[in-house]
């Protein structure tokens, strides 16, 4: 590494001839590594080339004096700059707040959702997508002046700027979502805004990169539960094909003491009252009910109580070793033995809350080493059969809120340290109450309401929301 001098070759020294003192690379975030809105000078609103040209109209392009060789000291007019790779200026983006003061951070976490359909055919090379259509793209859709469309289609996504520009977390992506935060009011007294930014996993094209910005937006005009809500959030998710979970960067955030997760559809892809109501043949149309009664509840259609009482009296006399029967074909969603390892050594207590079944319930905890597990319990009569009801209160939403909050007491953690995660309507209260909730390929009531959301194969990801990197998300993980 070494500094770069200045040349005060005679060519240089020509003060007759406009130069520019310094030249850009094609990257904005490889020359400078921050992101800075600019400064609006102006009375009004308008800010482009106009107001540039304006600018310069009556200011020298050329140097006003001739320069001077570097002497080693870095100062404003000569700031140390390396060779070889990004500039560096002074601005203590990720340095400790001053003496008296308070860091007010946020961090945005972006995970591109590469198991999406729209990035199946994507490759990290910027382009098109072929079509498979053998019709000229300039050929009219009909020939029938009177079935011809009077208005275009409706578009229900935005343009896929990840087709244009590449498969991952692209500069142009970061450069977008900065500038997107950067129309948010600062706090009162704030005139400039700072952020950097980490790849968590390649930095060449990643997958999943960490930005960090100072100060965070205004509470008095957005808090960050209605940040999390924007919509210019949510259509920067759909353009760019990405997850953005917001959080305030305190110590909380990378030091999780107990997560909580829901079974069905979250540490197993299967509902299990539905894998049920498949073995019975008698009506034949019992699992199609019972599958359509349980998604209607989790679209939050249904009072998720009445609805699990409804489904568990539809499961009359089936013999209660049907819950040993299905242990093999229980379907472990991807990466949650290593998520699981994961916590284990990092001393996080896990728990998991089910709105299902005991016994396979408590099966699959104690096969995967967590430390608790609530669920229902069915009433078994003499002939070991199942009667239709269910013993005590069910484990819905507000069940699964107080289980949280037990939990949390007798281990002594703090609800800044506890993380809930989820998918349906009834895990909502559960996921208010923890310091962070996440909505896992949630439904869409769930993944408004939740604090983050994750959209993805393996729920391993969620150590990215806890600033770790692939790589120190591979040691954790290892066998």
């Amino acid at each position: 590494m070494s500094v770069m001098a200045v040349d005060d070759s005679p060519a240089k020294q020509n003060s007759g001839r406009p130069q520019l003192s310094a030249m850009r690379t094609s990257s904005y975030l490889k020359e400078h590594q921050q992101y800075r809105p600019p400064k609006q000078q102006h009375g009004d609103n308008h800010f482009g080339i106009d107001t540039v040209v304006e600018d310069l109209q009556s200011s020298r392009i050329s140097p006003p004096k001739n320069f001077s060789p570097f002497n080693g000291v870095p100062s404003k007019e000569d700031p140390p700059t390396i060779l070889e790779g990004a500039s560096h200026d002074f601005t203590h983006p990720n340095c400790a707040p001053a003496r008296g003061t308070k860091s007010d951070k946020l961090v945005a976490t972006l995970i591109y959702k590469s198991n999406s359909h729209r990035a199946s055919s994507l490759s990290p090379s910027p382009g098109l997508n072929s079509s498979d259509s053998d019709i000229p793209a300039n050929l009219a859709p009909t020939t029938n002046i009177e079935s011809f469309p009077l208005e275009p289609p409706a578009a229900a996504d935005p343009e896929p700027l990840d087709h244009l520009y590449g498969s991952y977390i692209s500069p142009l992506c970061i450069t977008s979502f900065l500038h997107l935060m950067s129309t948010f009011p600062l706090p009162q007294g704030v005139t400039e805004a700072s952020s950097s930014h980490r790849c968590l996993d390649d930095p060449d094209h990643p997958l999943v990169v960490e930005l960090s910005l100072s100060p965070a937006p205004s509470p008095n005009y957005l808090s960050l539960a209605d940040l999390r809500k924007h919509e210019l959030i949510y259509r920067f998710e759909r353009e760019w094909n990405v997850d953005v979970a917001l959080q305030r960067d305190t110590l909380w955030r990378r030091y999780p003491r107990l997560v909580v997760f829901d079974m069905d559809s979250t540490l197993i892809t299967q509902e299990v009252i539905d894998l049920l109501a498949a073995t019975i043949t008698d009506p034949p149309d019992l699992g199609a009910k019972v599958a359509d009664i349980t998604h209607r509840a989790m679209l939050g259609e249904l009072e998720f109580d009445a609805a699990f009482r409804e489904r568990v009296a539809l499961l009359k006399g089936l013999p209660a070793t049907i819950f040993e029967q299905l242990r093999p074909v229980l379907n472990v969603t991807k990466g949650v033995p290593e998520l699981l390892r994961a916590f284990k050594r990092l001393g996080v207590k896990t728990a998991v809350l089910s709105g299902g079944f005991l016994p396979l319930t408590s099966w699959l905890a104690g096969a995967l080493g967590i430390d608790y597990a609530h669920a229902n319990e069915v009433v078994i009569d003499d002939s070991g059969r199942l009667t239709g009801q269910v013993k005590g209160r069910i484990v819905g939403r507000e069940r699964k809120q107080e289980l949280l909050l037990e939990i949390a007491k007798r281990e002594g953690i703090p609800l800044e340290q506890v993380v809930a995660v989820g998918d349906g309507a009834n895990d909502l209260l559960m996921l208010d109450t923890a310091g962070l909730g996440v909505a896992w390929n949630a439904k869409p009531r769930v993944q408004l309401e939740a604090g983050a959301r994750l959209n993805g194969q393996a729920l391993v990801d969620l150590l990215y929301l806890f600033g770790f990197t692939s790589e120190e998300v591979d040691m954790l993980t290892a066998a």
